[in-house]
């Protein structure tokens, strides 16, 4: 039976049977064990939420916006019948479970080479086959065998994200997607939108990590569900937003914007991080230090990757010997790694290097045509641009644990910054002319340059990026 939650950020919320029989699965009551801010809870008090009470928060709020896609698809099927099936009881019960799963893979560890995207999906196929789901998700009207509108393919699918398809008017389009055809694209839109970034996982971690942190949201994500809709653009079917809502939209970027400056990209924060991740490379060096795994078989964190049952044990707990322990302590007696310095790489203007996910990558519709959707004139959105869309920092710590040198490790790098800088910013302008203004910290020079700070044993470094499409 279906199920109802008393959620902080979004009230009574109720659930499907079926999404509360995977919630009820030891797959996914270990996100219940991974902090949702992990080092941050070292920084701000209240910063004590999980990957669990997330996860249904998303569920939650794909249902509510396919829901309200559907609810304003029924007003207009007299004037379109042809839209008789565009969302039906199918979709609206995988794309819960699409936000509901979408974090599956999350864990503390750096190891593993698979994005976090394909890690839900190693896990998601996992939660369905330990437990045994496929009967049960038949049992509600889902397809779980077969090539045809597969709905295990479809929710992967969308827990993947899907990046932009050409428009169907191009000779060389092909739609690529298995799960649903394409007539159905909007709904990749919904969990995550590898397009602009507006989908329903931002919606409830910014709520609920501005409520944890005590900072001020000024983003409406109910506004934004209660004006969207599908409409036509080029041929291909997208959620648009209101023309008037794009201050709204902006404020959702200015948001995340003030995130990472506060609370994600604390140098405090960081620094609790790369020591957590130290203690994960040291335990994962200890033979001592083994992860059960299949037919009793043990295996190290690195190798975890390949296990699902020892995946599912990977919460960034239980160092309890050798110098992984040792850095913990460190950790719990607030002897972190101290921050020596940090250079801005690089800096650019919101939207005039053609990353402005609003005017580029959003589409609106008019009170008057709420069928047809465009795209906002750049001229016109120009008052609402914050004055930075992208950075790049280079940050380093001091690792030892007295800081007698520490003021020297300061002056050394304040003396070799700006030759330091220098060089990073030539290397950004001649990556920026190979790219067309795209900058990547994939760059050989700059690789080059941590590989040396790496390689000495007092230092460690870390690196950022704030934009407005991605996270990194």
């Amino acid at each position: 039976m279906a199920k109802v939650f008393n959620d902080p950020i979004h009230g009574h919320i109720e659930l499907h049977p079926l999404l509360v029989k995977i919630i009820d699965t030891p797959q996914f009551q270990r996100l219940r064990k991974i902090k949702q801010l992990g080092g941050g809870y070292y920084v701000f008090p209240g910063a004590s939420h999980n990957r669990f009470e997330h996860s249904v928060g998303v569920g939650h709020l794909a249902g509510e916006l396919v829901k309200a896609l559907r609810a304003k698809q029924l007003e207009e099927l007299e004037q379109e019948p042809s839209m008789d099936s565009l969302i039906n009881d199918r979709d609206v019960l995988c794309v819960q479970i699409a936000g509901l799963c979408h974090d599956l893979g999350k864990s503390y560890t750096r190891f593993s080479v698979l994005h976090h995207e394909d890690a839900s999906i190693f896990m998601f196929d996992h939660l369905v086959d330990d437990n045994n789901l496929k009967p049960v998700m038949n049992k509600c009207g889902l397809i779980t065998e077969g090539d045809n509108e597969n709905d295990l393919v479809f929710i992967k699918e969308m827990i993947k994200g899907s990046l932009k398809n050409s428009s169907p008017q191009n000779e060389d389009y092909s739609w690529k997607k298995l799960g649903r055809n394409n007539e159905k694209s909007f709904l990749y839109e919904i969990v995550a939108n590898k397009q602009n970034g507006i989908d329903v996982d931002k919606f409830d971690y910014f709520a609920r990590d501005c409520h944890h942190l005590g900072i001020q949201n000024n983003f409406d994500h109910r506004r934004f569900i209660v004006f969207a809709r599908v409409c036509n653009v080029d041929g291909q079917l997208h959620i648009c937003s209101r023309d008037k809502e794009m201050a709204n939209l902006y404020d959702m970027f200015h948001t995340r914007n003030s995130l990472h400056r506060r609370a994600y990209q604390h140098r405090v924060k960081m620094a609790v991080e790369i020591m957590i991740k130290d203690a994960l490379l040291k335990a994962d060096q200890d033979p001592h230090f083994q992860i059960k795994s299949s037919e009793g078989k043990t295996c190290s964190l690195s190798a975890a990757k390949k296990h699902k049952e020892a995946y599912t044990k990977l919460t960034g707990r239980g160092f309890v010997c050798g110098e992984a322990a040792q850095i913990i302590q460190r950790i719990m007696c607030r002897d972190l790694y101290q921050l020596v310095g940090e250079i801005k790489v690089a800096k650019f203007d919101y939207g005039k290097k053609n990353e402005d996910p609003i005017s580029n990558y959003t589409y609106f519709y008019s009170k008057f045509n709420p069928t047809i959707g465009f795209k906002i004139k750049p001229e016109e959105v120009s008052s609402l641009l914050p004055e930075c869309f992208s950075e790049k920092h280079i940050r380093v710590y001091w690792k030892r644990r007295n800081d007698k040198h520490l003021e020297d490790a300061k002056k050394c790098f304040e003396a070799v910054k700006k030759v330091l800088l220098f060089y990073l910013m030539a290397v950004v302008l001649l990556h920026q002319q190979q790219c067309g203004g795209k900058l990547s910290m994939q760059s050989t020079c700059i690789l080059r340059i941590k590989v040396t700070l790496s390689r000495m044993p007092v230092f460690t470094y870390w690196t950022k990026r704030t934009d407005g499409l991605k996270e990194e």
